[in-house]
């Protein structure tokens, strides 16, 4: 892998979880590869703030790449995800419905859901769906469980993507926004980015919200972003009993609906809302998107109104004028665009980075096999199994992990220097945060904030 500096094989623009899995996918090979992100880490923009599911793909329009892409990727995240230490929890979901037309389209679902290649639906009666959800809401008929469906870790998913490809050989450039792309005489791409120039025979666009933009300084002109707004909210962790299984709501023409579903963290998340904005940066927290979803928990499960909400938060999507992933390779330029990837980004991103290698391989790009893969693990840090102040033997090994630093979420010390001395760091406290939980819980960092700025300040000084 080794080469002059600044030239590469392959360049991808964008370090969200699609970005971090085509570069992962691509160090399996002899490549110089380049990651690159015009934020100060990987998976801090869109793909950090969506609802956390890991989806079957039972509900995506058949033919699609989508449905194709949901279907394979989560078949391959559901096999990497306990190796490279994902938090993931396959909870199941049941699609409720509470109206006799909603009950109605029942068949349609299971229909659709047959010819995605899902078959192990079944449908609930009140009482069978009742005895799973006793917190529910009063008045719901029936429900289609969907038994494979599942929550993730958000966080953990593009980092462990992003450092097994950096333990590989790949280079992680943070801070590089691409302002201006020339193709090369001889052939490739010379890229002006914010943090230096970039070479590249091949080049990868996985800019997200910004993949249109990119897409057009290349001279295409297929698709654009307006971006679709979801705001959700974070019940504390003692909501979290409630509920075992992911709610889902019967989807109609124009939506989804809103859901409701434990975390691998210990709480409940409710949302999204779904709201075209023009600012591609605006993730702002409105009154009437959160009163709207409120007032759905409180029909979905009044017990709710009991509860404190934790946090809340709003993600954007990338969503198109087209129904589908953008996803195109222009075999003699060496470009590929990998556009307009929705929420489903997270449970297809694996199947997604496979989809574009074998693309890349036919438009001329040698893979060789890399001789060696690293050996890694990320940090859990979900519930699901024990975490460092559980386990003894770990503390006596080193008594900062019995140390606990941020009480609301119980992560202590030894977590935090050892995520500083990971393989990508945290710049920041929002970068801890995803990589510990530190922040996450009751108090927002009101207690712990000034002990985590003092850490990282440490490790930024000269």
């Amino acid at each position: 892998m080794s080469g002059a500096p600044g030239r590469y094989d392959v360049a991808i623009v964008g370090a969200g979880v699609v970005g971090s899995a085509i570069a992962r996918e691509l160090s399996q090979f002899e490549l110089r590869l380049a990651l690159l992100e015009a934020g100060n880490d990987v998976g801090a923009a869109t793909s950090k703030a969506n609802t956390a599911l890991l989806h079957t793909g039972f509900d995506a329009q058949p033919g699609t790449l989508e449905a194709q892409l949901v279907r394979r990727g989560h078949e391959l995240l559901s096999a990497y995800a306990p190796r490279a230490g994902i938090p993931l929890e396959r909870v199941g979901a049941l699609l409720v419905a509470w109206t006799e037309q909603e009950q109605a389209s029942f068949p349609a679902i299971v229909e659709r859901a047959h010819a995605n290649g899902y078959e192990r639906m079944r449908e609930l009666t009140a009482a069978e769906l009742y005895a799973r959800v006793p917190h529910l809401g009063p008045g719901a008929r029936a429900a289609l469980e969907v038994p494979d469906e599942g929550i993730v870790c958000t966080f953990t998913t593009p980092l462990a993507f992003a450092t097994e490809a950096v333990l590989a050989g790949c280079e992680l450039r943070l801070g590089a926004r691409v302002s201006a792309v020339e193709r090369s005489p001889g052939g490739g791409f010379e890229l002006t980015t914010t943090g230096g120039p970039v070479r590249t025979r091949f080049l990868v666009n996985a800019a997200g919200l910004f993949s249109d933009e990119l897409d057009r300084m290349l001279g295409h002109d297929t698709f654009t972003v307006t971006p679709r707004r979801g705001e959700l909210i974070v019940f504390d962790k003692l909501a979290g009993p409630l509920l075992e299984h992911i709610l889902l709501a019967v989807p109609t023409a124009t939506t989804k609906g809103v859901l409701l579903a434990p975390t691998v963290y210990g709480n409940l998340l409710l949302g999204p809302t779904a709201e075209q904005v023009d600012d591609r940066g605006d993730t702002s927290s409105t009154t009437a998107g959160l009163a709207r979803l409120r007032a759905e928990g409180r029909r979905l499960m009044p017990a709710l109104e009991q509860h404190e909400v934790s946090a809340v938060y709003a993600g954007l999507r990338a969503a198109t004028e087209h129904s589908d992933y953008q996803i195109a390779i222009h075999a003699p330029e060496g470009y590929a665009c990998v556009g307009g990837i929705r929420s489903t980004g997270l449970s297809a991103s694996m199947a997604i980075a496979e989809h574009v290698r074998e693309q890349l391989a036919g438009a001329g790009l040698v893979l060789e096999p890399a001789d060696e893969r690293p050996d890694f693990r990320m940090p859990n840090i979900g519930e699901h199994l024990p975490r460092p102040y559980q386990q003894e033997q770990l503390i006596a090994q080193d008594p900062d992990f019995g140390r606990v630093v941020c009480f609301c979420e119980r992560v202590t010390r030894g977590e935090l220097l050892r995520a500083l001395q990971a393989p990508i760091p945290p710049v920041d406290i929002e970068g801890m945060r995803r990589r510990t939980r530190a922040c996450m819980g009751r108090c927002q960092g009101f207690f712990c904030a000034a002990e985590l700025e003092a850490l990282v300040g440490e490790r930024a000084a000269p």
